[in-house]
């Protein structure tokens, strides 16, 4: 959720007609642009016309984006996932575009959310409640208001869908989807079919607050005993369809100027617990939390002696199973890379299909120096050393100090001249794992961790 917002709305537009009409619109405006100004790039000089039809595209995708924007719904989330997950599939300017797309911090008024409230939970129930009218943050499928539980003064949080949005999922999917065969912005593939159906079944798990209770109590009786981690207790008298009740659970964002001043041992080991946490999702629960976003994270902060420092998990509607037969393979890349094993690395790569037909060794060879160079936090400091730079006195990696990302992206832009054809869409399993390394490593950055990533990863893997 975003933070507290400042300005509220009477509804959100859910209608499949109006909705449709507002998109409809939109690809037409946008369409007549791109055609204007792909007539003019045709008076280009050939070595400039790239450049320009990149620029045109760019153009389209924010003004789309833009318009996505003001409907606010599920629609805003689909494009939020596009984004997300879309870099393999959509140009480098449509994804761009659609990254500018935050949760709209407009909520909804109170009395309609109220009549939403009565609705799902009864008016006897919700005279049980004591509702904080200003809501806690607001998204763009729903907002959080604070209650308090009468008879026992237990806090809670109250998550509301808001009305009609689970309704105007299918609507809004197949808007963007037709907008996106109008404007031709992406070759319709059978991997991209692929692709969207994902984003479609993504967005069911959005709004399917049953799936969401199931997986928080999940995750709590997981971690019950584990005293690094809080996660809230579901209240199911207080739930319904479209309403989730959990225990309140203050604490700060990952990013908190107070949370980053923490001293660097007790960073270290907020760092260690989450990236511990990551790799048992991945090895021993084969249940991950798909969703990158720091918002899913709060810092519940310690004495600094004797109480110790915690990290409050949120949100679990992201959370996505996965069968040993869909993640093993992902799990067999790490553990090579971990080990720089080089046949078992290829084994796993090439069990994914993720090469072509005829792909040269030097080609494949490349890819797996990719791999060995995304594993650096994690290898062995001793057998693997990174740049003697990101290791302190130690020999703890300095994730602050490391520009992994930019390095890999110029390794792999250097290697990729001319070898793309040699290489598949990565699954989609593989793309999650991916996304879930990335979220861990980027969390370390955040805190400027200074640890060993091979002493958290080395007992899932050895």
């Amino acid at each position: 959720m975003s933070e507290k917002p400042k300005t509220t709305l009477k509804r959100v537009k859910t209608g499949a007609f109006e909705r449709r009409f507002s998109m409809a619109k939109a690809g037409f405006v946008a369409g007549t642009m791109l055609a204007a100004q792909s007539a003019g790039n045709m008076f280009t000089r050939k070595e400039e016309r790239a450049d320009r039809q990149k620029a045109i595209l760019s153009r389209q995708a924010h003004y789309l984006a833009e318009e996505i924007g003001k409907l606010k719904g599920s629609i805003v989330k689909i494009g939020q996932m596009m984004a997300l997950y879309g870099e393999h599939f959509l140009p480098l300017e449509v994804t761009e575009a659609l990254h500018t797309l935050e949760d709209n911090t407009a909520a909804l008024e109170w009395t309609t959310i109220y009549e939403e409230l009565e609705d799902e939970l009864g008016a006897e129930k919700l005279a049980m409640l004591e509702i904080e009218e200003e809501p806690l943050g607001a998204a763009s499928i729903g907002q959080v208001h604070k209650a308090v539980i009468k008879a026992s003064g237990e806090e809670i949080c109250l998550k509301i869908q808001y009305p009609g949005v689970a309704e105007a999922v299918d609507s809004d999917l197949g808007a963007v989807e037709s907008l996106i065969r109008m404007l031709k912005i992406v070759p319709i593939t059978e991997e991209f079919e692929s692709w969207f159906q994902e984003i479609r079944e993504m967005m069911y798990r959005e709004v399917d607050y049953q799936h969401e209770r199931e997986k928080t109590k999940l995750f709590r009786e997981r971690l019950q005993d584990d005293t690094r981690f809080i996660v809230p207790r579901v209240y199911d008298e207080f739930c319904s369809r479209r309403v989730i009740a959990t225990s309140f659970e203050p604490g700060l964002d990952i990013d908190a100027p107070e949370t980053k001043a923490l001293p660097q041992e007790r960073r270290n080991a907020i760092c260690r617990s989450a990236l511990d946490l990551c790799w048992m999702e991945v090895f021993e629960w084969g249940e991950m939390q798909t969703d990158p976003n720091f918002g899913n994270y709060f810092v519940r902060l310690g004495d600094g002696e004797n109480v110790p420092d915690q990290v409050v998990l949120l949100d679990f509607g992201a959370v996505r199973e996965f069968s040993d037969k869909t993640l093993g393979p992902g799990r067999k890349i790490v553990k090579a890379a971990f080990l720089h094993d080089e046949a078992m690395l290829l084994e796993g790569l090439e069990s994914l299909k993720l090469f072509n037909p005829g792909t040269p060794l030097d080609a494949k060879r490349g890819l797996l120096q990719l791999c060995f160079m995304a594993i650096e936090p994690f290898a062995d400091p001793e057998r693997f050393p990174p740049p003697s730079y990101l290791l302190n006195e130690q020999q703890e990696y300095k994730w602050g100090e490391s520009n992994l990302p930019a390095r890999l992206s110029m390794k792999a832009g250097l290697s990729a001249a001319g070898a793309n054809r040699h290489f598949t869409i990565p699954p989609r399993e593989l793309m999650f794992l991916v996304r879930k390394i990335m979220g861990a490593y980027t969390f370390m950055s955040v805190l400027k961790a200074e640890i060993k990533g091979y002493d958290v990863l080395a007992p899932y893997v050895q």
